[in-house]
């Protein structure tokens, strides 16, 4: 498994609140974009990572991750999986706490070297669909469009 419950929960909660999300764009069909807001009503600073450094969700972007100019905690990746195992890599170097790569996004070498580098790390799952209904944003709980759509 690659991301059991008691990892899922301390990043969540423990591991601080500024996660870079790489791929958001202001692209309103993107998974990320919908996993982002959640992510904000569940009271994460996201910050946008994307080649366009647009601002998203009220977040100024950045290119990349060496060029953010503070801590990250936590990187959510939402790039194709062939693609994903050097933003993890990116990860480790600028000094993340975790790496969480989104519901199909898939490296098991990039796993094991993430994990090895003393990050937490959950692959191929989806952090809106993790965090309690309750506390996720609305009175009514998370929408359930937002985690169809991880």
């Amino acid at each position: 498994m690659y991301g059991d419950p008691a990892t899922i929960r301390k990043i969540l909660t423990e591991l601080g609140d500024t996660w870079a999300v790489v791929g958001l764009s202001n692209n309103q069909e993107r998974a990320a974009y919908g996993v982002a807001r959640v992510l904000q009503r569940f009271g994460k600073r996201v910050i946008p990572v994307h080649p366009k450094a647009e601002t998203v969700h009220g977040e100024p972007g950045y290119p990349s991750l060496e060029t953010i100019p503070f801590k990250v905690d936590v990187v959510d990746v939402f790039v194709n999986s062939h693609l994903a195992g050097p933003v993890a890599d990116q990860a480790v170097a600028v000094g993340a706490d975790a790496v969480w790569f989104q519901l199909g996004v898939v490296d098991e070498a990039a796993f094991a070297r993430t994990r090895e580098a003393g990050l937490d790390m959950v692959m191929d799952r989806c952090p809106a669909q993790a965090v309690s209904p309750a506390t996720a944003g609305s009175a009514t709980g998370r929408s359930t469009a937002l985690t169809r759509r991880c």
